[in-house]
């Protein structure tokens, strides 16, 4: 069984371009099952409350529960307070089996970390290029795995990639997943260094060709049962405990769309959440 590990899925609602405006899986589910993709993980396009982009995603999850998975988008500052219920309800009541979370909106934070321990849930983390963090996570919060998305940087920033790549090896917490990587040399030493159990398919769907982003894998030309890690099992390992927990009862803190004033970029035109320079590095 395949699995793609990263796509997008539904309605944004911030109109500034594909990633915060649809994801429709139309074509992706054709060109998936033309390429043999058996199973996909879904998460919300960039939407201004999470909440409810992850109540419209459970929808199509549990339309077809045999072929999604859910990981549950969160953002680190609009969110904070309230990840536990998010995360709480994503995995009691959605059947969600992971986490998301992307720089473009805030850099991860302890209380996302200690909920995905707590639920025993990986996280897809988008760093943006920002590796120097990935150490970090790793020590603090050894038993938390982290997929640190398109080797690193989807901007197809090499730097980033290949410092990637040391980390990666080092440390048993941290995975990446393949989805966009255009730099092949790179996917091949990343593999050869840190090993195929440390590297998750992905397509990053429906804007990428999932069967393209397919042949990089095949290209590899790993024997059949370090494919196979890559194309699913990995996964499918790091979603094998996870852990039903109470939700707990939490005060609101007011409007989840709140606006915060070091986000303001977020809901620029220019903003683009897959190039390293759209946020500042400060």
């Amino acid at each position: 069984m395949i699995i793609d590990c990263h796509c997008h899925a539904g309605k944004g609602d911030g109109l500034t371009g594909p990633w915060d405006t649809r994801a429709s899986l139309k074509n992706y589910l054709v060109w998936a099952a033309e390429a043999g993709i058996g199973k996909t993980v879904l998460f919300a396009a960039f939407h201004s409350d999470y909440a409810i982009a992850n109540r419209l995603l459970a929808k199509s999850v549990n339309r077809r529960p045999n072929r999604f998975f859910g990981l549950a988008f969160v953002h680190a500052h609009r969110d904070r307070g309230r990840v536990r219920n998010l995360v709480g309800v994503a995995v009691n009541q959605y059947g969600f089996v992971g986490i998301k979370v992307h720089r473009h909106d805030a850099r991860i934070s302890r209380e996302i970390c200690e909920v995905a321990r707590l639920y025993s849930l990986p996280v897809l983390y988008d760093v943006m290029g920002e590796v120097s963090v990935v150490d970090l996570l790793a020590r603090e919060y050894p038993d938390v795995s982290f997929i640190i998305p398109h080797l690193g940087s989807f901007s197809d920033d090499w730097r980033a990639q290949q410092a990637l790549i040391d980390p990666l090896a080092r440390h048993a917490n941290i995975y990446t997943d393949t989805a966009g990587v255009r730099r092949f040399d790179l996917l091949v030493e990343a593999t050869e260094r840190a090993g195929p159990h440390k590297i998750l398919f992905g397509s990053d769907g429906p804007w990428l060709h999932p069967g393209v982003e397919l042949e990089k894998i095949y290209a590899l030309n790993l024997p059949v049962s370090e494919e196979a890690l890559v194309l699913g099992k990995n996964f499918m390992r790091l979603i094998a405990n996870i852990k039903s927990r109470p939700i707990s009862r939490l005060k609101s803190r007011g409007p989840a769309t709140r606006p915060m004033p070091e986000l303001a970029l977020e809901n620029s035109v220019a903003s683009d959440p897959w190039l390293r320079n759209s946020y500042p590095l400060g």
